[in-house]
């Protein structure tokens, strides 16, 4: 049985009116540098080259310590159930 499911986006318009884009880990958002958990994207136009470069530096190892932080909390909240 197939069911239509609701997804979030992960970008939202700043204050600004620039575009911002999360980085999730699950439910989790990503901290990608000291106190910032968004990148400033721009303009719409803008967004999914900004994936494109999100997804190379997956692939290259570059967010592997944020998603093992991510996945460690996660982790430890399933253990304490």
């Amino acid at each position: 049985m197939e069911a239509p499911k609701r997804i979030k986006a992960w970008w939202f318009p700043a204050d600004s009116g620039k575009v911002c884009l999360i980085v999730k880990y699950g439910a989790k958002v990503l901290e990608l540098a000291k106190g910032k958990n968004a990148i400033k994207v721009g303009t719409m136009a803008e967004l999914i080259p900004t994936l494109d470069m999100l997804k190379a530096a997956v692939a290259a190892g570059e967010l592997d310590s944020q998603i093992d932080t991510a996945s460690g909390s996660l982790r430890a909240s399933f253990a304490n159930k």
